[in-house]
């Protein structure tokens, strides 16, 4: 975790080609087998900044959770994350993300992290 911690840190002292404020709508479903577990719907409104090496972006809203076989309900989620060109052709990126506990429950967020690179022929 400080790990991902750190590379977001760094990546946020990054800025892409382009800076502004998105819309995002993006739903994430989950599955085991033929058996759908449960569908996330993120309605979220971002930022993002940055130049021809560096770029970021931190976005936020509510999140529709659909648990298969429960009546759907309404959290908060959020993702931060950004990128780097460590050559011309190899690229670096790094995300964080939250989604609210289930208000019902004594669940705890739910945190997600991402990190990777990308490299093109």
């Amino acid at each position: 975790m400080k790990f991902a911690l750190a590379v977001l840190a760094t990546t946020a002292l990054a800025t892409p080609a382009q800076a502004g404020v998105y819309v995002n709508v993006e739903a994430n479903g989950a599955r085991t087998g033929s058996n759908v577990e449960s569908t996330t719907t993120d309605l979220h409104v971002g930022y993002e900044g940055g130049n021809e090496s560096f770029g970021y972006y931190v976005q936020g809203g509510p999140a529709i959770v659909a648990v298969d076989g429960v009546d759907s309900e309404n959290r908060i989620s959020g993702k931060l994350g950004g990128s780097f060109a460590a050559t011309e052709k190899l690229g670096v990126y790094g995300e964080l993300s939250v989604l609210t506990a289930d208000k019902d429950t004594d669940d705890d967020n739910s945190w997600g992290t991402k990190i990777g690179a990308k490299y093109s022929f």
